[in-house]
């Protein structure tokens, strides 16, 4: 998501960024439709408390920064979205204008309230922030992991909400079996979902460690990375499996990344590609995103 950056932004920056326009779209699907659903009040920032829910754990600085400078300016102008909770209110979206309000000490913000449940306050700030494309992977495993936890749904539920493929929600959720440390390795940006992936192949997590820290020391490629996982294996595994593609850890990647992009399976073999559908409207749309058109 390309989003505008520098200090001129001034009100475009505040009324139209793209993260807004998300947020108020994924209100509107889950919170009740109500006469009074936009009505705005100013309520104090002491008053606000972050969303107990919010699967983001990070937030780039720099764009804090830049939000705040024009904060400064030109005030808030896209009210935040809460909820009532006890004598404050608790966001259900715009933390990161809340933070950005602090930054500039602002003490006041504008808001609409929403009456909105446990389950769907969680809901969506799950899906809201879900849907976006800079979570770094583990907040979205963690978020996609306590989405189900919490209200009780199949990863194949998970993936018709968040229109993504059973597959591509499965394997992001395995992620969440890397060492603690290797998955912090990955929030900071020093591993790939190449090298995550290709760490899974290893049996044992004090594997997975050691080789984590010899991929960011020596700098290897996930293609390094899958060649010393396949030795690593024990003879057993290797001629159990040889020639088979689920020990080819690039081949499952490719898979994956198609199965994402077309929301269906997708079967990598020597030289073939397999894409399925169910029906003539499935291809209709698979062709599109290939770009063919038969008119």
């Amino acid at each position: 998501m390309a989003n505008k950056r520098g200090l001129g932004r001034g009100i475009d920056a505040l009324f139209s960024d793209e993260e807004d326009k998300k947020e108020a779209q994924v209100v509107e699907k889950v919170a009740p439709k109500k006469d009074d659903r936009n009505s705005v009040s100013t309520i104090s920032l002491s008053s606000l408390k972050v969303n107990p829910y919010q699967p983001r754990k990070t937030f780039d600085e720099a764009s804090l920064s830049e939000l705040a400078e024009s904060l400064k300016q030109s005030g808030v102008i896209q009210p935040l979205i809460v909820r009532a909770h006890g004598k404050n209110y608790q966001i259900v979206a715009g933390e990161r204008r809340f933070r950005a309000a602090k930054l500039a000490k602002l003490t006041e913000v504008p808001v609409i309230v929403k009456d909105l449940s446990d389950s769907a306050m969680m809901e969506l700030a799950i899906i809201e922030n879900l849907q976006r494309e800079d979570l770094n992977p583990i907040e979205e495993a963690q978020g996609i992991n306590s989405y189900m936890k919490e209200l009780a749904l199949t990863q194949a539920q998970v993936a018709e909400k968040l229109g993504k493929s059973r597959a591509g929600v499965a394997n992001t959720l395995r992620l969440l079996n890397l060492p603690t440390e290797v998955q912090q390795l990955m929030i900071d940006g020093k591993l790939s979902m190449g090298h995550a992936r290709a760490l899974l192949g290893l049996d044992s997590q004090p594997d997975m460690l050691l080789l984590a820290h010899r991929i960011v020391k020596e700098g290897l490629s996930v293609r390094q990375v899958e060649e010393l996982v396949r030795k690593s294996a024990n003879p057993e595994k290797k001629s159990s499996n040889q020639g088979s593609k689920s020990t080819n850890i690039y081949a499952e990647e490719v898979e994956h990344q198609l199965e994402d992009k077309f929301s269906t399976k997708v079967s990598l073999s020597k030289k073939k590609i397999e894409i399925n559908f169910a029906n003539e409207d499935e291809l209709d749309r698979i062709l599109t995103l290939l770009g063919v058109n038969l008119d």
